[in-house]
Parts: structure tokens; C-alpha cells; sequence
């Protein structure tokens, strides 16, 4: 058995004199589109036992390429992954694929815990050139590189896991975020947000918005800002989704002035407001206290004919309770009951507290005990989740 570090050597050496069939080129999906790199840059024959055939040229020989140089940077006595752990996996593999990735889950999990990261990625890589991806591993080891804050070393592995395993789940995102939080180099960090976009094309404005997305929830969110104001020159186009992530980000943070200026820019680039915008308008506006924002944006609401729902009317029962005008949040609370939408419990808590506050004991105990009798039909957390139309 050739040693994995000679074998991934010799690919290197060879790898300008592949030549793919253009039959296979057909079959490679929409992951990555074709045309998106010259015609007589990618490959037109694959041998037997070369890895995922989804890539073209640039971005295999890119990826090779830099993990060979993070490789590299490892001590003396982690040049080589042992012949003896490769060999266990590869002999075994065939017959059975589950042990076998559970072993190598296993000795990536040690190897990362032992800070031999550089011995890891070439395990993997060792593997990878033998056509077997191991997500799992790859999801081990990109959390062990967000830990040390390695942000090359994550995005690595990011693109790896992008290319050769399609999408992504959460953590993936939140980890690649993780590895940024130390980093100060912005250009660095939207030179690598632009590779990953151009790697998954066509699917780059998702794949953008759920990292500003990850960002946001890490509490990086000028890094977010950051990655949301060069998305164009990323190559993509800005979606519904990326203005209401925007809008609830600078909300959070209450930068609610910025917020409304971005929903203007929004429609200004002719983007129409769907539910989720106006209750992120709505709710971060209660929040910081701007009662007279709130009316405004629920009249255009409904002005747009956009129907609201159960975090409507909870922002805006709210509102009103909070100006002092009962008599408009009763008139919302049986409005939306006659809508068919069922109250939840924190709807009549505030409702209960409201009515307190206004000196209306009676009502307040009135709804208490509707409150209690209906406990098993009031909205769940499922009903917070109305669907898009």
C-alpha cells in the first residue's frame, strides 16, 4: 500500500494532465454551474479512483493547493499520517463503510483534541483522494479550527465540506463564524466569504445569507454589515431574506434608525415587504420604545394588504397597553380572534397586565380565567412559524 503522503504527492505532480469526458462534465449538477469558468479549464476524463468529479480545474487544484501549504506547517513528526491508520480504514472501507468512518470520526475527534490539526487534514485529504468523504470528520475538525481561531484553516475546510458534500447544516455556519471572532483582517475575511460565494454558485445568496446570519448569532455584527455591504461584489444579488436578516440585526442591536433606513433602501430596490419584515419592524421598534413608529409601520402594513399574525398583534396589543390605549388592544385581541388565529399565552399575559396597569381589575381577572380554561387550545411555538406565500 502506497503511503497516503506519497500518493496525495503524486497527485500533485500529475494533476495538470487530467482530462475529463464531457459526458461526465454533464452529470455534474448544478452545485457548480458550468460556464462559471472557462471551457478549457476544467477537466474532460477522470481515472479511476480520482475524487468527487463535481469540481472543475481551478477549484480542485485551488483547494489541493491550499491544503498543501496548511499542511506543511506542521512539526517534523507530523509530516506523515501513519500508514498503519490509513491502511485500517481503506482496507475496511469496502466491506464496512459505517466502522470505518466511525473509526476514522474517532482518530480525527484524538487528533484534534491533541492539537494535531495539520496530522488531521492530512488524513482526510488522504482519504479524500481515494474518492471516501467523511462529513463528519471534516465537521470535527472545522470546530477544532474555530476553537484556536484559525480562520484559513476553517474556511479551508468550509469550502471542502461545500464543494464535496453540498449543503450545510447550522453548525457548520456558526463554527466557520466562531473561527472569525479574534480576526481583526476584514479584507482577509471578505476575500474568503467572496470564494466561498463563487464555490456555490448558483445557490451564493443563500449560502451568503445564512453566514451573516451565523455572524449575527456569534454577536459579530459588524462583520455581518461587513459581508452584507460587499455582497455585489461577490457576484450576488441581495433577496428578500438578506434584507429582513439586515433589518433584524441592526434591530437586535438597536440601531433601529439604521434599521428603517435600510427597509427604505429595500423598497427602493424594489423589494416588496412580506410579513417578516413588518414584524421585525414592529417587534424591534416595542422594544426601544417607539410607539409612534410602530403605528406607522402596521397602517402601511395594512395598507399593503400584508396580513398580520399572531407576532403582530402580540407586538401590537402591546404597543397600545403600553401608550395607555386599552380600548385599541382589546379591539386587536378580538380582531385577531375573529381571524381565526388562536392567542397564545403571551399574548394574555400582556393583555392581563395591561388591563392591571389600567386600574380594569375585573376584565384582567376576566381574561385570567379565560386565559386558564383554554391552556391546551392557545398557540404553540409551531404557530409562531406562518409560512411564506
Amino acid at each position: 500500500m502506497v503511503a497516503a503522503s506519497r500518493c496525495f504527492k503524486i497527485l500533485l505532480r500529475c494533476k495538470g494532465t487530467f482530462n475529463f469526458s464531457s459526458s461526465l462534465v454533464r452529470g455534474l449538477g448544478n452545485r457548480v454551474a458550468i460556464g462559471h469558468y472557462p471551457p478549457d479549464n476544467y477537466f474532460t476524463s477522470i481515472p479511476v479512483g480520482f475524487p468527487c468529479i463535481r469540481l472543475f480545474y481551478p477549484i480542485v487544484s485551488k483547494i489541493i493547493g491550499n491544503y498543501n501549504s496548511l499542511a506543511t506547517q506542521a512539526a517534523p513528526d507530523e509530516e506523515e499520517v501513519t500508514d498503519e491508520v490509513l491502511n485500517q480504514i481503506l482496507d475496511t472501507y469496502q466491506n464496512t463503510p459505517k466502522s470505518s468512518r466511525e473509526r476514522c470520526n474517532a482518530y480525527v475527534h484524538k487528533l484534534c483534541k491533541a492539537g494535531n490539526l495539520s496530522m488531521a487534514i492530512r488524513l482526510l485529504q488522504s482519504l479524500r483522494d481515494k474518492n471516501i468523504f467523511i462529513p463528519n470528520a471534516y465537521n470535527t475538525l472545522l470546530a477544532a479550527a474555530a476553537e484556536r481561531n484559525q480562520i484559513d484553516l476553517s474556511f479551508q475546510i468550509f469550502k471542502d465540506l461545500l464543494v464535496f458534500h453540498g449543503p450545510l447544516n447550522s453548525t457548520c455556519y456558526l463554527n466557520l463564524a466562531r473561527s472569525c471572532d479574534k480576526t481583526n483582517d476584514c479584507t482577509a475575511l471578505v476575500t474568503y466569504v467572496k470564494q466561498v460565494s463563487e464555490l456555490a454558485f448558483p445557490s451564493s445568496t443563500t449560502v451568503i445569507n445564512r453566514i451573516i446570519f451565523a455572524f449575527s448569532e456569534c454577536r459579530q455584527i459588524e462583520k455581518a454589515l461587513l459581508i452584507f455591504n460587499q455582497i455585489k461584489s461577490f457576484g450576488c444579488k441581495p433577496d428578500l431574506i438578506t434584507y429582513n436578516t439586515i433589518l433584524d440585526i441592526l434591530g437586535r442591536a438597536g440601531r433601529v434608525d439604521e434599521m428603517v433606513h435600510e427597509f427604505t433602501s429595500m423598497k427602493e430596490a424594489g423589494f416588496v415587504p412580506d410579513f417578516i419584515t413588518y414584524n421585525t419592524l414592529l417587534n424591534n421598534l416595542r422594544k426601544v420604545g417607539r410607539l409612534d413608529m410602530c403605528l406607522v409601520f402596521f397602517r402601511k402594513m395594512s395598507d399593503s394588504g400584508v396580513e398580520p399574525d399572531l407576532l403582530t398583534y402580540r407586538a401590537m396589543i402591546e404597543t397600545f397597553g403600553r401608550s395607555g390605549n386599552t380600548e385599541e388592544a382589546l379591539r386587536l385581541f378580538s380582531e385577531m380572534k375573529q381571524r381565526q388565529i388562536r392567542p397564545s399565552i403571551y399574548i394574555y399575559r400582556s393583555l392581563i397586565d395591561i388591563l392591571k396597569k389600567a386600574g380594569k381589575v375585573d376584565l384582567a381577572l376576566s381574561f385570567l380565567e379565560e386565559m386558564n380554561s383554554s391552556l391546551s387550545d392557545l398557540a404553540g411555538p409551531e404557530d409562531f412559524k406562518r409560512k411564506r406565500r
